[in-house]
């Protein structure tokens, strides 16, 4: 199904239907007029054309309810289907509502760890932005661990990645003569855009390449705790597969918490392992 001939704010609100219908079972034009600031008639029309147009035979209207259930056939139109959606929904709600105290948005009880916030100047992510779009060199100064004086780069970025601790940018190093991931909150002043390169992203051959992570419980768990754990991870005959871009497969190894070097000691701590190692050494860290 084409999404993009309806408005972005309208996909939104057909999304949020969507959610909340399935995930909470009942759906009435409040949690509309509540979160999206329109008025009654509006979100009755929003519902309505989400019945008629998006996914007819989603939701009904139960008059014991008062207000919409899904179906026994619903089926996902705008979104995944997911339990991650509903959460992270409401705990995006529960942010808003801790800096507008009066907003009236559905609330759970729902908590969320974060990671600390890395500074990042917006005279740094502007050009950045503008570059990667324009496919533009950009003069910027950066600093690292191994060198933490400010050392002029030319970097042509290409994108922004969030590896769910931190942001990077992937780029073309003129100094390496190499696509190189360099940290966000590392580059120091402010960066000049400067001409176009013939360095894109199609160029970023391990960019490029889409690699299947294969994930296992560990075999040194016992048959009953293995199922625990191909359930948790909704794995499939006992595997999961994700496929990773190849320059990426560290940091979804970061969040699996593998590390590919080593075993821990206890299978109950580790309780996942790579089926697949030795396919990806060329991109692991070492």
């Amino acid at each position: 199904m084409d999404l993009w001939p309806y408005r972005w704010d309208h996909l939104l609100r057909y999304r949020y239907i969507e959610i909340i219908s399935l995930w909470e079972g009942r759906l009435t034009t409040g949690h509309l007029t509540r979160c999206f600031g329109i008025g009654r008639q509006q979100a009755s029309k929003d519902i309505n054309f989400y019945l008629r147009e998006i996914a007819p035979g989603n939701i009904s209207y139960d008059k014991f309810l008062k207000g919409y259930r899904p179906s026994d056939s619903f089926v996902p139109t705008v979104t995944k289907g997911t339990a991650d959606e509903y959460l992270h929904l409401m705990t995006r709600d529960e942010q808003l509502m801790g800096v507008f105290e009066a907003l009236p948005l559905t609330t759970a009880n729902v908590e969320q760890l974060t990671p600390p916030g890395r500074d990042v100047s917006p005279s740094i992510l502007r050009p950045m932005i503008q570059a990667a779009r324009a496919q533009k060199r950009l003069e910027v100064d950066y600093v690292s661990l191994q060198s933490p004086d400010r050392e002029g780069r030319i970097i042509v970025p290409h994108t922004l990645v969030f590896t769910g601790y931190r942001w990077h940018v992937r780029a073309w190093c003129e100094k390496n003569q190499s696509f190189r991931d360099f940290v966000l909150s590392r580059f120091r002043g402010e960066a000049d855009i400067l001409d176009t390169s013939t360095y894109g992203k199609e160029h970023d051959e391990d960019w490029q390449q889409r690699i299947d992570l294969v994930v296992i419980p560990d075999p040194r768990l016992s048959p009953a705790q293995q199922e625990v754990i191909a359930h948790d991870y909704g794995m499939t005959d006992g595997r999961l597969c994700l496929a990773t871009r190849a320059t990426l497969i560290n940091y979804q190894l970061q969040l699996l918490q593998l590390d590919p070097t080593a075993t821990h000691e206890n299978p109950l701590a580790q309780q996942v392992v790579l089926e697949n190692r030795q396919s990806l050494a060329p991109w692991l860290f070492t």
